[in-house]
């Protein structure tokens, strides 16, 4: 997903919850004139985003010949940077040989290759028990499609009382019906919210740094976690409850957050206890973003079904995918044999040749092992710069994703007030200074709190690390002087 504009238009005027969908990594200032309103549907209809002109390695150039550091990869995407020749190239030739198939009736080779490096890719850590891939176009699609089948392993057991899903707060799965439903991106959902799916239940983020009470030894915040959801699960009856799902390091709600160790395993353990599956949502944190292949491959265990996306094609091509377990494609074949689901573009030849290029390149240049490494330089740089901010709560992140979260008072942990913007602004200002970063408001419960978010692709030098994280400071001490003599 493209950032967007957040501005406040006058219909949002009367909530003050709702803001247009999500932060922008390039704000224009200007509005735009009636007579040059451009005939795309931008995400604000005030105000016009930059046009790039042409992108190469980490680098965008915009209309005006400006050059910006993609300090965040547009939204934790472009993993290998920009204009890779080799995946153009690999682009071209499958649209020579093929450029679309109905999957019903048809496959093409990219696709299956793409699925089996999926399954077997030699920067995976550790071994999985996954059996079959699903391909998609986004991240939204990839989810409802997780969800879908879930249901549907049930139902061939007959058990079609499973319609529970459990997912957690400060948790953010799509835009799609289904996908929002199990999301708790408040300002997206507000004016949906009658119609999204009502077997959904909600319990609390593993976000420590908030919500670990100041006398909790970490692993005392993890059983009170564990015990809450396993509570919810007696509520609905466990007998009733088809998934849990959860990003195993929460993106753009909350910033880049992971739970406590012990939270998976023991939610694993919760799960396999009452036949529940376990669904990671890695749309954002996977396909090497945190320094494994699979996020989940740091916290010990091993989900039902993975949903990723964004990294995989690298931004090449839109694309994701649902990763299955095994244990579900077992319990299809054992009853109707189908997937009773279907898209247009499902497995779209172009779009998985481009993604295969894209992760050939991941492993041949062992790239998942430069995310790692180039995320302890990354975090080096920023505790030593940031540690003593004023107004810098947390820092936090893995691999080549981080964030900073921003506060009134370190003390409390309170956040700033969502009138002064300062996340936003400290993105507008860094832009205006040559970098593009990823702000995200609502960080605390959905309303209050803002962070902004790090996630440079894995090929960034270390010069350029540098350079980010100078100009984020830059960018943050003019916000922080702004607010010199204000009463809040």
């Amino acid at each position: 997903m493209a950032p967007s504009a957040i501005v406040e238009t006058t219909s949002y005027a009367n909530n003050p919850i709702l803001t247009p969908t999500e932060p922008s990594t390039a704000i224009s200032k200007t509005p735009i004139l009636e007579s040059a309103s451009p005939s795309l549907l931008h995400r604000s209809l005030f105000e016009q985003p930059q046009t790039v002109s042409s992108a190469s390695g980490s680098y965008l150039t915009l209309h005006d010949g400006r050059q910006i550091l993609d300090g965040c990869g547009g939204a934790a995407v472009a993993c290998i940077g920009h204009g890779n020749e080799e995946v153009m190239a690999a682009t071209m030739a499958q649209m020579r040989k093929v450029s679309y198939v109905h999957t019903l009736s048809y496959t093409v080779d990219a696709a299956e290759e793409l699925a089996h490096l999926l399954l077997h890719n030699p920067s995976s850590t550790n071994a999985h028990d996954f059996e079959k891939v699903y391909f998609v176009s986004s991240g939204s699609e990839a989810n409802d499609a997780a969800m879908k089948l879930s249901r549907q392993f049930f139902f061939e057991q007959g058990q079609s009382q499973r319609k529970y899903f459990v997912a957690r707060r400060q948790a953010y799965h799509g835009n799609t019906i289904g996908a929002m439903s199990v999301s708790s991106f408040v300002a997206r959902k507000i004016p949906y919210e009658d119609m999204l799916l009502p077997y959904v239940s909600f319990v609390s983020p593993a976000y420590a740094y908030q919500y670990a009470q100041a006398s909790e030894s970490e692993a005392q915040y993890c059983a009170r976690l564990i015990a809450e959801l396993e509570a919810e699960f007696l509520r609905l009856g466990p007998e009733n409850v088809i998934s849990f799902i959860a990003e195993p390091v929460v993106g753009a709600t909350s910033g880049c957050v992971a739970s406590p160790r012990g939270y998976f395993p023991a939610v694993r353990k919760l799960c396999d206890k009452y036949g529940i599956l376990l669904h990671l949502d890695e749309i954002m944190c996977g396909m090497g973003r945190t320094g494994t292949y699979f996020a989940f491959e740091q916290e010990e265990v091993v989900p039902d079904v993975v949903v990723v996306g964004k990294g995989l094609g690298g931004g090449y091509a839109p694309i994701a995918a649902v990763v299955i377990s095994r244990k579900i494609v077992d319990g299809l074949r054992s009853g109707s044999s189908v997937f009773n689901h279907g898209h247009t573009y499902q497995a779209h030849p172009v779009a998985c040749a481009t993604a295969l290029a894209v992760q050939r390149i991941v492993s041949r240049e062992r790239l998942v092992q430069r995310c790692a490494k180039m995320g302890q330089l990354l975090e080096r740089l920023l505790r030593e710069t940031f540690g003593e901010s004023k107004y810098v709560g947390d820092i936090r992140g893995r691999g080549l994703f981080w964030a900073l979260e921003f506060v009134k008072d370190k003390a409390t942990k309170s956040p700033l007030p969502k009138a002064i913007g300062f996340g936003l602004g400290v993105q507008q200002a860094a832009f205006d200074l040559g970098v593009a970063l990823y702000p995200g408001g609502g960080t605390v419960d959905g309303v209050n709190g803002d962070h902004v978010l790090i996630a440079p692709p894995y090929i960034v030098s270390e010069a350029d690390l540098t350079t980010i994280v100078r100009v984020l400071k830059e960018a943050y001490d003019l916000k922080a002087k702004s607010l010199e003599g204000l009463d809040f």
